[in-house]
C-alpha cells in the first residue's frame, strides 16, 4: 500500500515528465518536419533536433526510474536492475549535457562580437568546431562507460551483496567505489567549464553591444537594444538552469548513494527533471520560429475552444426555447 508521500512523488515525476515532454516533443516534431519538408537543415536546428530527442530518452528513464522508486523501491536494489537505469541515466545526461554545450558554443560563435584573431578563426569554421566537439563528446562516452561499468561493479559489491556485514573487503571496495564516484563527477566538469564560458562570454559581448547602441542612438528604448536585452535574459536563465542541473545532480548522486531507504531523498532526485523540462521551453521562446509556431497553435486551440463553447451555449439555447415552445403549445 503506498503512502500519502509516496503518491505525491509519484504525482510530481509524472506532472514533471509531462511538462518536458510537452516541450521536446514539439521542438523534435517541428524541426523534424521542416527537415523533411525542405531537405535541408540549418545548424542551429539540428543541435535542437538532437537535444530534444536526447531529453526525451533521459525524461523516460527518470521516468522509469520515478516508477520504480515509487512503486517497487525494493526492486531497485537489485544489480539486474540497478545497472541498466545507472547506465540508461548516464547516456542520456552525458548526450544533452555535451548537446547544451554545443550549443553554447554555436550561440557565442553566432552572435558574439570579438576582434580576436582566434575568436574569428573559431568563427569561420564554426560548423567543423560542432562537429568535432560534437565527436569528441562520443568518444569521451566511452571512457565515461568505462568508468561507469566499474562503479557498478563496485556497486554490487560494496551495496548489494552485504549491505550490514561490513567485512574489511567490503571497506575496501567502498572507498574504491567513492573515488570512482568522484572521477565520474569530474568528467562532467569540461563541457560545464566550456558552456559556462561560451556564455559568459556572449554575456559579456551583448552587453558592450548594448552599450554602443545605446551611445549612438537617441534613446535606450529602440528595437535593436530590445531584442540584445532580451538575448541578455536568455543566456541569463539558461546560464542559471546549466549551473543548477549540474549541481543538483552531483547532489542527488551522492545523496541518493549514502541514505537510499530516506523518503527525503526521493523528493530531491525531482531537482533533476528541472533542467530537461523548462530548458525546452526556453528554446521556445528564444527561437521565432518555434515560437510564432506555437502562439499560433495556442491560437488554434483558443479559437477551438471558443467554438466549442459556443456550440455548447447554442444548443442549450435551442433546447430551452424548445422546451418553451412545448410548454406553450400544453397551455
Amino acid at each position: 500500500m503506498l503512502t500519502g508521500l509516496e503518491i505525491i512523488f509519484l504525482i510530481l515525476s509524472i506532472a514533471e515528465f509531462i511538462i518536458g515532454m510537452l516541450g521536446n516533443v514539439f521542438i523534435g516534431l517541428i524541426n523534424c518536419s521542416e527537415w523533411v519538408k525542405n531537405q535541408n537543415i540549418s545548424l542551429a536546428d539540428f543541435i535542437f533536433t538532437c537535444l530534444a530527442i536526447s531529453r526525451i530518452s533521459q525524461l523516460l528513464a527518470l521516468l522509469f526510474e520515478s516508477l520504480t522508486l515509487g512503486l517497487f523501491s525494493h526492486v531497485f536494489s537489485t544489480y539486474k536492475l540497478a545497472k541498466p537505469i545507472t547506465l540508461l541515466w548516464r547516456i542520456t545526461n552525458h548526450l544533452t549535457t555535451w548537446l547544451a554545450t554545443c550549443l553554447s558554443i554555436f550561440y557565442l560563435l553566432k552572435i558574439a562580437h570579438f576582434s580576436h584573431s582566434l575568436f574569428l578563426w573559431l568563427k569561420w569554421r564554426m560548423k567543423r568546431v560542432i562537429l568535432v566537439i560534437f565527436v569528441f563528446s562520443f568518444i569521451f562516452l566511452i571512457f565515461d562507460f568505462l568508468l561507469l561499468e566499474s562503479f557498478n561493479d563496485l556497486f554490487l559489491k560494496a551495496y548489494i551483496y552485504d549491505n550490514s556485514n561490513l567485512t574489511l573487503y567490503i571497506e575496501e571496495s567502498k572507498t574504491v567505489y567513492f573515488e570512482t564516484l568522484i572521477l565520474l563527477s569530474l568528467t562532467c566538469l569540461l563541457p560545464i567549464v566550456l558552456s559556462l564560458t561560451s556564455l559568459l562570454l556572449l554575456f559579456l559581448s551583448l552587453v558592450r553591444h548594448i552599450r554602443n547602441l545605446q551611445l549612438n542612438s537617441m534613446g535606450s528604448r529602440d528595437s535593436s537594444t530590445e531584442a540584445h536585452k532580451r538575448a541578455i535574459k536568455m543566456v541569463m536563465s539558461f546560464l542559471f538552469l546549466f549551473v543548477f542541473h549540474f549541481f543538483s545532480t552531483q547532489v542527488v548522486n551522492w545523496i541518493f548513494l549514502m541514505f537510499p531507504d530516506y523518503m527525503i531523498v526521493k523528493f530531491i532526485t525531482l531537482l533533476v527533471y528541472v533542467f530537461p523540462s523548462s530548458h525546452s521551453f526556453l528554446l521556445i521562446l528564444g527561437n521565432s520560429k518555434l515560437r510564432q509556431t506555437a502562439l499560433k497553435i495556442l491560437w488554434h486551440l483558443k479559437s477551438s475552444l471558443k467554438r466549442e463553447n459556443l456550440l455548447h451555449l447554442y444548443r442549450q439555447i435551442s433546447q430551452s426555447l424548445f422546451k418553451d415552445n412545448n410548454l406553450t403549445r400544453k397551455l
